[in-house]
């Protein structure tokens, strides 16, 4: 299956453009800090996944998942880290966005496994 039709990597496409939106609304000052770091985060999962799909292995498959996985607890604790300075008014939308591509993200890592 092309990674493309896969409903992690679209969904993860989907994560970006929510996170790139909210992101806009960051200060000014936090351009070249936070709001690149978080957004160079977000990019890293699809991109990671498409990465490892195109492997020659399961094993580094599995390795560039885990790349993505770590990808989205960095993701969360930037997001929350930007709640805690006020930078977002609410971060529930965003993280349980997050939360539902991690389970699908770790559905993906454990077929995977069992391949």
């Amino acid at each position: 299956m092309d990674y493309k039709e896969l409903d992690i990597w679209v969904q993860a496409r989907m994560l970006v453009k929510t996170v790139y939106v909210l992101t806009k609304s960051f200060p000014q000052d936090e351009q070249f800090s936070l709001t690149s770091q978080v957004r160079r985060c977000v990019i890293s999962v699809p991109s990671n996944i498409a990465e490892g799909c195109g492997r020659q292995s399961n094993k580094e498959t599995i390795h560039f998942l885990h790349i993505a996985r770590g990808s989205l607890f960095e993701l969360e604790t930037q997001l929350i880290l930007a709640g805690d300075l006020n930078y977002i008014s609410d971060t529930d939308i965003v993280l349980k966005e997050i939360e539902r591509v991690k389970k699908l993200l770790n559905g993906f890592i454990n077929y995977h496994k069992k391949l």
